[in-house]
């Protein structure tokens, strides 16, 4: 139960700190994010409807598809942080007005992002999502030979190339593609500040559960380590794995869900070579 409210704590938290970056600086200023947020805001711009409502109807329902990959209570929690969210950015909009911070495209792009970056750390870390897109990206993936990774940067560049269409305006779309790499890098600041992946260790006396968790989850690359403990010489063994700043919640949620009594070390990892392990 303590938890559930430290989660839910922070989708709140994070879903404020989203649409204050919408509302005051994504949208006077014609800027997209990346995924379904993006696709949202571009529906706004073309269709003149609340990017609320949009964010609901595109995301809810891949969500709904997406509760095999990610489990039942993930889904939840995101319906939430994504209701949320939406229910704050047309409120914000409809009923407090909140003007723009700033009419400088170049200041929205690199603050906003920075709101949107800080808003989504704090939901990641509520073990929820405030988009879709993953979820488009884990489906793909999981029927063709192209990465999770790739899908979501090729709906990320559709819908720059979009916005540079619709507005006709290069600049707006350069400068979206700079305050999503801005939000990319605040997650990541955010949620582990440091790198973008951390090395992680793993001593269970459940590995074969704990394997078969991340490999669902979050996916194939990890080592069982075997070795001795340094008093008894018992055999014991552990997953080493690289991962994704991002993820490191999820890992967490995992580990907790299979073997709350398993030891966790994170590292950084300043340097990486080779394609996995």
């Amino acid at each position: 139960m303590k938890s559930e409210f430290k989660n839910y704590s922070y989708i709140f938290l994070g879903s404020l700190f989203l649409s204050f970056g919408v509302v005051s600086l994504f949208i006077p200023n014609a800027l997209v994010t990346g995924g379904t947020s993006g696709m949202a805001l571009l529906g706004h711009y073309i269709f003149q409807l609340p990017v609320g409502v949009l964010m609901v109807a595109i995301n809810v329902p891949l969500l709904f598809l997406g509760t095999k990959y990610f489990g039942k209570h993930f889904t939840v929690r995101s319906i939430i942080a994504i209701g949320f969210t939406s229910l704050c950015i047309d409120f914000m909009v409809e009923y407090l007005h909140v003007s723009a911070l700033s009419h400088d495209v170049i200041l929205a792009a690199i603050f906003g992002g920075i709101a949107v970056g800080i808003g989504l750390g704090f939901i990641l870390s509520g073990h929820a999502s405030a988009g879709g897109s993953t979820i488009i990206a884990k489906i793909v993936a999981s029927k063709t030979s192209i990465k999770a990774s790739s899908v979501m940067f090729f709906i990320d560049m559709l819908i720059i190339l979009s916005i540079a269409l619709i507005s006709q305006n290069i600049d707006l779309a350069l400068w979206s593609m700079v305050s999503i790499y801005i939000s990319a890098k605040s997650i990541d600041m955010f949620l582990t500040r440091g790198p973008s992946k951390k090395v992680v260790h793993i001593v269970s006396t459940k590995i074969e559960k704990l394997c078969a968790e991340i490999v669902l989850h979050l996916g194939k690359n990890g080592t069982i380590v075997e070795g001795d403990g340094i008093y008894a010489h018992e055999n014991k063994r552990m997953i080493f794995l690289v991962v994704e700043n991002r993820k490191i919640p999820t890992l967490k949620e995992l580990i907790q869900k299979v073997d709350n009594e398993a030891f966790m070390v994170v590292m950084e990892a300043s340097e990486l070579l080779g394609r996995g392990h």
